[in-house]
């Protein structure tokens, strides 16, 4: 029961009640309808008794000849009428009981035979009319739950229920329109923070790695312990600075403007330009196939892409390949494909993937660089221009993430 939707636990409950409805009906019914039958039955044996009866008085009047004529005549009409039923019940027959019995019994039998049949009939036509009438009475509550589905951190301003609802609803509605502006300024504080706190590390960050590089400059010659703790320096300085531009560009993501008129084959090669050195360092091919146009910021889509393909170059198998399919014009939405010969992506992480600083494998992540930004990043610019980002396959012998994108931006 608990696996069934609202509206089926409806239907069923509707129908058992009509169903409960229509037995106790049906034997209330019966009972009486086997009450009146059976006087019936009883009245007309009587009846029949009384009419044998003064059939035999009029014959033994007869016989004794001591009647008047104005007697004699109305004993000639009683024994007409009494011809009359004799006609009907046949009075003569000695099995006028049982066949009654047998009739009324018959009738009776029929009689309950057709209420159960109207019971079930009723039950069915009831159950059926319920589940329609339900799932209209409850179409408010789907439509809430359609919307429900569409919320993201980027339109919860635009998610909140109207007030012109049902009574029932109106309470429901309050609520989730306060959780709607909860959310919506808890995000924006937290994206303010972040803005906030990526903007400060800016400065410090650039003074340590100048700082880092000045000395390595001035100090060309140092001891081997020195060369590592430099060298170790100057790597987390870049980590780190690399990390607070990422978070700087995700939370002001909302401030760029997406009207461009993108042509992504030609924007493809040269993101593989920009990334042929890491390419030819990992021995990886890169290939390209399709074209399409879509409207939105071209900076971002370059971001998209860019950290889409480099994710799938530093995770691929030497030798391997890069293949980004684009497939436009269908049902007026994008499809950009990045399938890499990489280890494939564990089942259970293929969402949690796109969460800021995750890593399926912290080890192999930090052997391969990164900071754990690039697939949060990609996630805000595709649901900022309305579309979505899923793994779409993954396996041991590589994985293929799909963007759908609209050819219209929604901002």
């Amino acid at each position: 029961m608990r696996k069934l939707s609202l509206q089926w636990r409806i239907t069923l409950m509707t129908a058992l009640l009509i169903c409960a409805t229509c037995v106790l009906m049906n034997f209330l019914i019966g009972y009486s309808g086997k009450h009146y039958m059976d006087a019936i039955s009883d009245g007309i044996s009587t009846f029949t008794d009384d009419s044998a009866a003064n059939d035999s008085s009029d014959e033994a009047d007869a016989k004794a000849g001591g009647t008047s004529a104005g007697t004699g005549a109305a004993d000639s009409d009683i024994a007409s009428s009494n011809d009359n039923s004799m006609e009907s019940f046949n009075p003569d027959d000695v099995d006028l009981d049982s066949e009654l019995t047998i009739i009324v019994g018959g009738a009776q039998e029929s009689f309950d035979k057709t209420n159960w049949y109207i019971t079930i009939i009723v039950t069915l036509l009831g159950g059926i009319l319920a589940y329609f009438v339900s799932g209209r009475a409850l179409k408010p509550l789907r439509t809430f739950a359609a919307q429900v589905e569409k919320v993201q951190p980027n339109n919860l301003a635009d998610m909140k229920i109207s007030e012109d609802v049902l009574p029932e609803f109106k309470q429901f509605s309050m609520a989730f329109n306060n959780m709607i502006e909860r959310l919506d300024e808890g995000f924006s504080t937290q994206r303010q923070f972040t803005g906030n706190a990526a903007h400060e590390l800016r400065t410090p960050l650039a003074l340590m790695q100048a700082q880092i590089e000045l000395f390595t400059a001035e100090h060309p010659v140092v001891g081997s312990e020195t060369s590592e703790i430099l060298k170790l320096l100057q790597e987390q300085t870049e980590r780190m600075s690399s990390m607070t531009k990422t978070l700087l560009e995700m939370s002001e993501l909302r401030e760029v403007p997406c009207d461009d008129e993108i042509e992504l084959a030609p924007m493809i090669e040269e993101i593989f330009t920009d990334l042929a050195p890491l390419a030819e360092k990992k021995g990886v091919a890169l290939e390209c196939d399709g074209d399409a146009t879509i409207t939105g910021s071209d900076t971002l889509i370059y971001q998209l892409i860019f950290n889409l393909t480099e994710n799938a170059l530093r995770y691929n198998r030497e030798g391997g390949k890069v293949r980004i399919t684009v497939d436009g014009g269908f049902d007026n939405v994008t499809h950009i494909r990045v399938c890499d010969h990489g280890f494939g992506i564990p089942e259970q992480y293929r969402e949690s993937i796109f969460q800021p600083f995750f890593r399926v494998d912290k080890s192999r992540s930090r052997k391969y660089g990164g900071v754990g930004l690039g697939l949060a990043l990609v996630w805000e610019i595709v649901n900022l221009h309305g579309g979505t980002i899923e793994v779409e396959d993954s396996s041991e012998n590589g994985t293929t993430m799909l963007v759908t994108m609209p050819a219209q931006s929604e901002k």
